[in-house]
């Protein structure tokens, strides 16, 4: 008994010190769709200063595929030092637990709570040569010409998607689906007008809409996005309208709490500076910490609230 005690003292002692060092290499941030969608514009806004903070550089790799199932699968899978972090999108993963039949990972088990990051709410934009510049003109060319207008999402079965779906079901509209493998390439074709509209997250549209290159025809936001107040929020349409895209970090599961809680108390800080902050407003994000515990509850209660949702839609993989 006394060996016993004094080997779980010793392990007790050693994650101590492990916390104390760490970080002593670079870490990975995983990030599960293209570089310049809007996970990837949240990030690159913070972990300069996170980086700074920790006294080592957060390498950002964008990995994208199978509705951010490749980058989750790889995370999970990662060792569990704290070198390998994901910055989830808690409504996207949620989802997948009911949209996949198998997955090789489980949202709740194989993954350690870090903290909420903040929350954005997605843009319906479109190409300025479309035949509607507003939700009602969108409404009622889309009703006059059914089937013959198309929406651009992240994916099948993420929020974007889903956020359509829900607009066809409110409106009374047939906008048809085109899913991509992040938000950058469904922008990048609803700039260049392969296709007419797209869902996407506020912050990566709205350079371009300031710059005139896309129309924003409302945001799905219950209210209108203080950063961009000019833009009607759908629901001043379709009453109670609303979908919104809430981010947070993780790491595998088993990583030892010392530096669980080191992690949080610097996220925390950073996303309290006043710098951070306002930059992170600036660019259409809202600020939201947690702690683990209250972050895991979250998670828990994002896979309950999507799957009646999934299996409504009738969504499936593509």
């Amino acid at each position: 008994m006394r060996k016993i005690i004094l080997a779980l003292s010793l392990v007790g002692a050693s994650l101590m010190v492990s916390a104390q060092n760490y970080p002593t290499q670079p870490i990975k941030l995983i990030i599960p769709f293209a570089a310049g969608g809007p996970s990837d514009v949240l990030a690159r806004a913070f972990v300069p200063k996170l980086g700074e903070n920790l006294g080592q550089p957060i390498i950002i790799e964008n990995k994208p595929g199978a509705g951010a199932n490749l980058a989750a699968e790889y995370v999970a899978n990662s060792k569990p030092d704290g070198y390998t972090l994901f910055l989830m999108m808690v409504g996207t993963q949620a989802i997948n637990e009911t949209l996949y039949k198998k997955l090789n990972y489980n949202l709740v088990k194989d993954f350690a709570p870090i903290t909420l990051v903040g929350s954005s709410s997605l843009m319906f934009v479109a190409t300025p040569s479309a035949p509607f510049k507003t939700i009602p003109e969108l409404i009622a060319y889309a009703k006059a010409n059914p089937g013959k207008v198309n929406f651009g999402s992240s994916g099948t079965g993420t929020p974007l998607h889903l956020g359509g779906e829900l607009f066809n079901t409110q409106a009374g509209t047939d906008i048809l689906h085109v899913p991509y493998k992040g938000a950058a390439p469904a922008l990048t074709d609803v700039l260049g007008g392969q296709i007419q509209t797209a869902i996407v997250g506020t912050p990566a549209a709205l350079p371009y809409v300031k710059s005139g290159k896309l129309t924003a025809l409302g945001v799905t936001s219950l209210k209108r996005s203080p950063n961009a107040p000019e833009i009607p929020a759908i629901s001043e349409t379709i009453p109670k309208f609303e979908v919104e895209l809430v981010y947070a970090i993780v790491a595998p599961a088993k990583t030892p709490k010392p530096i669980i809680d080191k992690l949080n108390a610097q996220l925390v800080s950073v996303l309290s500076n006043n710098e951070v902050k306002s930059q992170l407003n600036a660019i259409g994000f809202e600020v939201a910490t947690s702690t683990p515990t209250q972050l895991g509850d979250y998670i828990k209660s994002e896979v309950a609230k999507w799957a009646p949702i999934v299996k409504k839609s009738g969504a499936t993989p593509e």
